[in-house]
């Protein structure tokens, strides 16, 4: 008898600079699964308003929320998992991500706020500017115990933060 996996959904969140890019990419070449940068679903709108430095309403995010959380379903339709970056900091906006088909997981990159800033001082090209890093950490909301996910610290190198991901997700590359 053929059993199907349901599809995963790993969603690599955090406060903007926590490095959710680098590592959602690296956890995706090593899954051999289509990857999305969150980023990409936002209206123009929503880049603008956060370009100009205005932190983001939730009556922004909602839309934006809810394509991030189409796309997994379309591919899981496909029967394909996926990997993602979305900030997702609040619980509420996770729980919209976890309306998606199939099995929504979490990757949240924590770390401190001095080693972040930092980070984002060096980050060029990006519409999120720095000054918006302190709303950030104002709105997150740590995973809860019964969200399926695992936090991890951002203060090692990428491939150490990957491995750590799929160890704590029980993922094998």
């Amino acid at each position: 008898m053929l059993v199907l996996q349901t599809p995963q959904h790993i969603v690599v969140m955090g406060v903007s600079g926590s490095g959710k890019t680098t590592v959602a990419k690296l956890l995706a070449r090593r899954l051999a699964w289509p990857y999305a940068e969150g980023d990409d679903f936002h209206p123009e709108a929503n880049v603008q308003k956060m370009a100009a430095g205005k932190p983001l309403e939730d009556e922004d995010r909602w839309p934006w929320l809810r394509a991030v959380a189409d796309w997994m379903s379309a591919q899981a339709r496909d029967r394909r998992s996926t990997v993602v970056t979305c900030s997702a900091l609040r619980r509420v906006y996770r729980d919209v991500l976890r309306e998606a088909d199939g099995a929504v997981r979490f990757a949240h990159l924590s770390g401190e706020f001095d080693v972040i800033g930092e980070r984002i001082a060096y980050r060029s090209g990006h519409f999120m500017p720095s000054s918006l890093l302190t709303s950030q950490f104002e709105t997150l909301e740590e995973l809860e115990e019964d969200e399926d996910g695992i936090a991890v610290d951002v203060d090692r190198g990428p491939e150490e933060i990957a491995d750590a991901v799929l160890a704590g997700l029980d993922l094998r590359a």
